[in-house]
């Protein structure tokens, strides 16, 4: 059951701070920021939250294709993706633009300051939803602002089930748009920060939105995640990670467990393990598509973790 991934793919600048932001970034002059960072550390990896999610989704074996805007700049990155077996077809390429352009900084804590050039990405519109009925599920992650609304349109009007993963677009919506994001999803999957933000902006309580969806899902890092679904919280433990390496990517990494539990018609339960255990196999590794398992691998973790057998 084929999964259509609309949303950003991007080349990440990943620089390792080895410090800690608080110490350099003063709130009483925070008015006037002027810092700079050392940064020993730097990578260059393929990712934006489309590649990522569907990266890891073929990991497990899962089927899905990526639709998004490249710039001139691609190639690399198609050699990349091909390499891995994942199809293009759904990828526009535009001759005048870059394709978009991150550059991440981590600190000791986690933290990550993000500077981020759209690029080709800014026409994300550009490209529609098929309704041929090769398509059975989908996920809105995020692209440009015309792109996100048009094709949370397109896969409700199509009667395509789809996840609404606002991300880092949050900023690009109101209150009366996240409504209507909702009202048109079958699932919504958020973190805590941002769902915080969907709850004051809807003015929707966690329960309520999950009353309007099949299920929502919030994931809270080492925490682990809640889904809420059927009038039912359940609480999906987090995989402690044999170290932490970086920690960009992990929500597409959990995403892709989503979908996967999805295409396989899993239980909640299980699929938000499935995800949990692909959060943390990722954050083992630098960059965003660095990692890789076979399935008997993924299968003898899942059964350490969790005590039960995987697929």
């Amino acid at each position: 059951m084929t999964a259509l991934i609309c949303g950003s793919v991007a080349y990440d600048t990943v620089m390792m701070f080895d410090g800690r932001f608080r110490d350099h970034i003063l709130a009483d002059r925070i008015h006037m920021l002027n810092v700079a960072f050392l940064v020993p550390q730097m990578r260059r990896n393929f990712g934006g939250c489309a590649g990522n999610i569907a990266y890891n989704l073929n990991l497990l074996g899962g089927d899905g294709r990526i639709m998004a805007t490249v710039g001139r700049d691609f190639a690399p990155y198609e050699g990349w993706l091909r390499g891995n077996g994942l199809a293009l077809d759904y990828v526009t390429k535009l001759e005048n633009e870059y394709t978009a352009q991150a550059y991440i900084t981590t600190d000791l804590d986690n933290n990550q300051i993000t500077a981020f050039h759209p690029g080709a990405m800014n026409f994300a519109h550009r490209n529609r939803v098929p309704t041929d009925g090769s398509i059975k599920f989908g996920i809105v992650a995020p692209e440009n602002r015309e792109g996100m609304l048009d094709h949370a349109a397109q896969f409700a009007a199509a009667g395509i089930p789809f996840i609404f993963d606002p991300g880092q677009a949050m900023a690009l919506f109101s209150g009366e748009d996240f409504r209507a994001f909702i009202d048109k999803a079958t699932w919504v999957a958020a973190n805590d920060y941002e769902s915080s933000v969907l709850v004051e902006r809807t003015g929707w309580s966690l329960e309520e939105i999950g009353k309007r969806v099949r299920a929502l899902i919030v994931t809270r890092g080492g925490d682990g995640s809640r889904i809420y679904t059927d009038g039912k919280r359940h609480e999906i433990p987090a995989v402690k990670p044999k170290l932490i390496a970086d920690p960009t990517g992990c929500g597409d990494a959990y995403r892709a467990g989503l979908l996967y539990g999805l295409q396989r018609g899993f239980d909640w339960p299980t699929t938000g393990r499935i995800a949990a255990l692909m959060g943390s196999l990722k954050i083992e590794h630098h960059g965003t598509q660095n990692h890789r398992f076979a399935r008997a691998d993924f299968a003898a973790r899942f059964q350490s973790e969790f005590n039960t057998a995987f697929g």
